[in-house]
């Protein structure tokens, strides 16, 4: 492979008409392929068509005898709550289980904390001018679009291998009362794919914040969702938060909604009992209870912990050769060329991909123009403004596995032309 930047100009011409050549018949093909968002496929639907039949006329009573069809059970039946307490790492008493949507669960905690406060002592965030929050970024538009609609001031923090840059998050937080919290998805970052290292975890557990009401909102979306066979743990951040003195910092979310059905899973949400408790407090004057039902069909199904991990070993096995066929198109088109990186995640739904500065909303613009659609660049940067124009999230999971390898072709060709043209002064 050819480093772009060592060619002349000359050279740099004869090989955009080449890819031009490529890309005009990548054209003629009339694609209409789609790699924007995290879905699961049909085929990880069907994984677990048998929990439609789990549950029927004759056995919708809990153990201890509860009716799930009628109200009640704010923070979830027993059998789902002890289930889904080892799920995420904490004790049943510190879980509340909710809807399907995990992101419902996280709009709803910062609602509460902007119109009521993280405690009963502290002033609403709604009530005090020029509030913040830490965005590790590249990250997750739709949190930002949560800070976004309720008017937070947002603060990129730049993500590393290892987690965000904690040196930039203890200087923020030490020095600005008005910060008030740090989104985090800690495992399999969203897009980047990495997994928050144990001094990641107890920093973010023990850092000295200007603000008492401080809160990290941690997206454990994908704990279970591993690529290979020898998954990386991650450290237990409610109890390093506890070993800090901090116990009541952290919020923590996670969900089924990519282990079972995406529209009809659990969400959960933990952390201290004080919190849980004030949020069941909450949630009393908004819900009489969720839909228990669902939460015993889940049950049914799962058993226990290690039946959710037999399960998730089958998503596995349908998404890993997605994800090895993106390595490799990108490996064939672009590795040598010095003109993109990209992640190599071991779990999660997406790969990162990096081009030259100033590039990424051209990749996305080409590729559009030849029938394949891309998350558009800038959105996983807040504001959807990356201040690089550089990053591009590649999402595997839905399409069949045929059509990742011409995507991800095209993808290599557009990002191709766009670096030449920038290295070519257009």
């Amino acid at each position: 492979m050819t480093d772009f930047t060592t060619l002349n100009n000359q050279e740099l011409m004869q090989l955009k008409e080449e890819l031009q050549n490529r890309y005009r018949e990548y054209q003629s093909r009339g694609l209409d392929l789609d790699i924007t968002r995290g879905k699961p496929c049909p085929d990880q639907l069907d994984l677990a068509l048998d929990m439609l039949d789990c549950i029927d006329r004759n056995n919708y009573l809990t153990a201890a005898g509860t009716d799930c069809r009628n109200y009640g059970g704010l923070d979830g039946i027993p059998e789902a709550k002890t289930l889904f307490a080892e799920y995420l790492e904490v004790q049943p008493e510190e879980l509340i289980i909710g809807g399907n949507s995990s992101l419902n669960l996280m709009h709803d905690a910062f609602m509460r904390a902007m119109i009521k406060g993280v405690d009963e002592d502290s002033l609403p965030w709604g009530k005090q001018p020029g509030i913040k929050f830490l965005c590790p970024s590249p990250g997750y538009d739709r949190h930002f679009f949560i800070c976004d609609y309720l008017g937070l001031e947002m603060i990129a923090v730049d993500m590393t291998a290892d987690g965000p840059n904690m040196a930039a998050v203890e200087k923020f937080v030490a020095e600005d009362d008005n910060i008030k919290g740090i989104w985090c998805v800690p495992k399999y970052s969203n897009p980047t794919g990495a997994v928050y290292s144990d001094e990641v975890v107890q920093r973010l557990a023990s850092m000295q914040t200007a603000a008492r009401d401080f809160r990290i909102f941690w997206d454990n979306a994908y704990t279970v969702h591993h690529l290979d066979h020898n998954p990386p743990r991650l450290l237990n951040i409610l109890s390093a938060c506890k070993e800090s003195g901090n116990p009541n910092r952290v919020l923590i979310f996670g969900s089924t909604s990519k282990i079972a059905f995406a529209g009809s899973g659990l969400a959960m949400m933990a952390g201290s009992t004080q919190n849980m408790n004030l949020a069941k407090k909450q949630i009393s004057f908004q819900t009489i209870g969720p839909d228990k039902l669902n939460q015993l069909r889940h049950v049914a199904f799962f058993q226990n912990m290690a039946g959710i991990e037999t399960h998730m070993k089958k998503h596995a096995e349908i998404l890993r050769p997605k994800f090895e066929a993106v390595q490799e198109e990108l490996e064939r088109e672009l590795s040598g060329k010095n003109i993109a990186e990209w992640s190599r995640p071991r779990g999660g739904y997406f790969v990162s991909l990096d081009t030259m500065e100033g590039c990424a909303a051209k990749v996305v613009q080409l590729a559009a123009e030849a029938g394949v659609k891309l998350t558009p660049a800038g959105s996983t940067y807040p504001y959807m403004r990356d201040p690089l124009d550089r990053n591009i999230r590649i999402a595997p999971s839905f399409p069949p596995l045929g059509d990742i390898r011409p995507a991800v072709q095209l993808l290599g060709i557009c990002i191709q032309l766009a670096a030449i043209d920038k290295l070519l002064g257009n």
